[in-house]
């Protein structure tokens, strides 16, 4: 196993923290010799922003402090004012984020985009980046002039974007003044985000630059048509030969047990977190820091998959299918199962009403060891502000803090379904019901809340029975999750060379899995991985994590 102990690393930083520098991609992001100190070690740490909880609906099924959701079985009937007073002055905002829907009708014929504007009271001009193009046009706004700059910026998590957290520390305001400790709450809403979310987002040479979008803990979770496998034999308490045999009885004719998407690795996600190999990074008591590549049970999760996918358990094109296809083979029962974020079980629920019934599948047990779930980072992505005179950046921060308004608030209905007799009527249990132009004018395509957003709760409209089963399956999960102890760390090996690396990996364990790469060949690419960045990696997240320990 891969590992650089503390004292390791001490030594290695003995000998100059040259040796740490690594060129990166973005040469044009680069202005000067070292590009800036992002590490947190030797540096005074901003004091996260307090926590605040807001004081609105009750939910009807209890939260934890472990991580469990709160869980709203029916619609709040009294909704509550979060933010009492219009933010803006009437000036106009440049905002960017990236966005999982189709590109939105124009500001001048869209309705949400009017009403939300109105609510706002600022005009705004929105640059929206498709999931698909994002890195490369994140790329040449990190490499332009800062003067360019929107004022609002999306940093989506779901991509390493190489020296993000450099740009990030030249480039955007400095929020700690603003924010730290009893600052944030000027903005209630910002100060109702939990601690933990901030956590994981991490700070930048020891200060805050960035509010995060907070998600539920559970990460990946492998999504089952609960007939499809209640038919071939599924059982709780299962383990990996119970699910191999489960999976190979469900499959048939033109019916596979196991969907997945391409750059998914077969939906590794699941398996490895089930052997309880660490997701992404794991840290020892003293320090040490190791990865998930460098771990037997992610090794032997890859081995198992392979086997899977021999027994002819998986759909023949996993490794080709867009999630959008997948989702679509699911919906029609051409496969019993596909991994996605377990935030996902809004559409999944919605999408399937009449056709199947979802269920989140509980972790098999792999040689007498109770499986993990995937822990996932707990800010699905950060939101960081143009550097520009404080009284435009207290008019930024007012606008945030009203685009975070929690569930069960008048802001979060109008920001989620937009304005009721024009985009949403009512359900007979008050839960809004999106009509025509609500499904086209909306906060997907017009993705505002990829720019603030309140803490996530379990809600599903009109649909009382799905919230109690997510719940009950979190209460279950939740303990046996495995977190990537990297979150909110800095490395600038890992900014500069980690989606290489990743790919490197990634690329393996697919060619073993689909049976055109020899299990054999795993130690070799181990070998590349830790020689190329890997191990530098090691010593940066376990220096870092010492100082913010």
């Amino acid at each position: 196993m891969s590992s650089m102990s503390r004292r390791t690393l001490l030594r290695s930083i003995a000998v100059g923290t040259a040796a740490l520098a690594v060129p990166g991609t973005l040469t044009a992001c680069s202005s000067g010799s070292d590009d800036g100190d992002v590490s947190n070690a030797g540096k005074k740490l901003a004091p996260w922003p307090a926590y605040v909880p807001f004081s609105g609906p009750k939910p009807d099924l209890a939260p934890t402090d472990a991580g469990v959701q709160p869980g709203y079985t029916a619609y709040p009937s009294d909704l509550v004012t979060a933010v009492p007073d219009k933010p803006g002055d009437g000036s106009t905002i440049k905002v960017m984020s990236v966005s999982f829907g189709v590109p939105p009708k124009q500001a001048s014929a869209n309705k949400f985009w009017a009403a939300v504007e109105k609510a706002l009271g600022v005009k705004i001009e929105y640059t929206i980046i498709s999931q698909t193009d994002y890195q490369k046009k994140m790329g040449t706004v990190m490499a332009g002039d800062a003067g360019d700059l929107p004022d609002i910026i999306n940093i989506f998590s779901g991509f390493v974007l190489p020296r993000e957290a450099q740009f990030v520390q030249r480039r955007a305001e400095d929020l700690t003044p603003f924010l730290s400790g009893d600052g944030v709450k000027k903005y209630p809403n910002l100060a109702n985000i939990p601690t933990h979310a901030w956590r994981d987002m991490g700070r930048i040479g020891g200060r805050i630059y960035g509010i995060p979008l907070e998600r539920p803990l559970p990460g990946s979770t492998l999504w089952l048509n609960q007939d499809f496998f209640t038919d071939a034999g599924m059982k709780e308490s299962w383990t990996s030969e119970d699910f191999a045999t489960v999976a190979k009885k469900g499959t048939g004719g033109k019916k596979y047990a196991l969907g997945a998407a391409t750059g998914s690795v077969f939906g590794n996600g699941y398996h490895s977190a089930a052997h309880n190999a660490p997701q992404g990074w794991a840290v020892d008591k003293d320090g040490t820091f190791h990865a998930n590549y460098t771990d037997e049970r992610y090794k032997a999760a890859v081995a198992y998959q392979a086997q899977l996918r021999k027994n002819g358990s998986y759909h023949p094109d996993a490794t080709s299918l867009s999630q959008p296809d997948l989702v679509t083979l699911w919906l029609n029962g051409t496969v019993g199962s596909m991994q996605d974020g377990f935030g996902a079980y809004l559409p999944k629920f919605l999408d399937s009403k009449g056709l199947l019934t979802p269920e989140a599948a509980l972790p098999y047990s792999v040689g007498g060891e109770p499986g993990g779930i995937v822990a996932a980072r707990r800010s699905f992505g950060y939101t960081i502000l143009k550097k520009a005179k404080k009284e435009r950046v207290e008019l930024l921060l007012r606008v945030l803090n009203h685009l975070a308004a929690p569930f069960g608030s008048k802001e979060w209905e109008l920001v989620h379904y937009g304005v009721e007799g024009t985009h949403f009527t009512r359900a007979k249990d008050g839960s809004p019901q999106p009509n025509e132009l609500g499904k086209v004018e909306n906060n997907t395509n017009l993705p505002l809340k990829y720019l603030a957003e309140g803490p996530q709760v379990l809600f599903v409209p009109g649909m009382p029975d799905a919230v109690r089963s997510l719940h009950a399956w979190q209460q279950k999960a939740v303990p046996q999750a495995v977190r990537n102890a990297s979150y909110g760390l800095q490395s600038r090996t890992f900014t500069a060379q980690g989606t290489t690396l990743k790919a490197l990996m990634d690329d393996t364990a697919t060619g073993i899995i689909a049976g055109r790469v020899p299990l054999s060949e795993y130690d070799a690419a181990v070998k590349k991985w830790r020689e190329r960045g890997g191990d530098r990696m090691a010593e940066e997240f376990a220096e870092d994590h010492a100082a913010n320990s």
